[in-house]
């Protein structure tokens, strides 16, 4: 048996979106299962989003600090962000956020791994992305607003990242997925055997 997801539908009967945000929502749907009965399944569609693993020529990676409300914590994250046109190319969504995030741009861009956050209760797809060759952006900064106005920048350690997330001090999710799938494909067969930045990514269709 090959140890692969595979795309699967299973009916649904009935379907409700009880709630409605900015760019989130809430469905509900009726969904019938193997043994024929039908459950209701709560869960937040999300337009899906992209983040960036850069990784300067010294092996530190760029990393932003900021408050996240739902969890009353400042995390330590990578730049990321929402897909906010639907078909949007994730790669040109990629260097937005490096650039509104990190006042940087990069010459080399490979797919590192796209993930599912929380399949059991939202269908966020994420694409992150590992950028190399850095330097910074031209003209001025992006103007940040917000939670993003309270916003740290540094240059961490690869390798004093993964530390971290192993010791639990580091929580966010493309953070620790783009860590840890960076020091594997470092040891592996290197970051030039990765996946081409624009390769298909079926849970967000996109044109080149």
């Amino acid at each position: 048996m090959a140890i692969k997801d595979m795309p699967e539908q299973w009916e649904v009967t009935a379907t409700d979106t009880p709630f409605r945000g900015n760019k989130t929502s809430v469905r509900t749907d009726d969904v019938v299962m193997p043994d024929g009965t039908v459950v209701k399944r709560d869960y937040q569609v999300h337009p899906g989003s992209v983040a960036v693993l850069a990784i300067d020529d010294e092996d530190r990676v760029l990393v932003l600090r900021q408050y996240r409300h739902p969890v009353r914590q400042k995390l330590w994250e990578i730049p990321a962000g929402l897909l906010d046109v639907p078909g949007e190319n994730p790669l040109h969504a990629a260097q937005r956020e490096l650039y509104e995030e990190a006042h940087a741009k990069a010459e080399n861009w490979r797919v590192l791994t796209d993930v599912y956050t929380t399949p059991g209760g939202c269908d966020e797809a994420v694409r992150i992305f590992l950028a190399r060759d850095l330097s910074a952006a031209e003209g001025e900064r992006f103007e940040v607003a917000e939670e993003e106005a309270d916003m740290e920048l540094a240059r961490v350690p690869l390798d004093e990242l993964m530390r971290g997330v192993l010791a639990g001090e580091l929580h966010n999710t493309c953070l620790v997925v783009g860590v840890l799938s960076a020091v594997a494909a470092r040891c592996g067969d290197g970051f030039d055997a990765l996946r081409p930045a624009e390769a298909p990514w079926p849970a967000r269709p996109f044109e080149a």
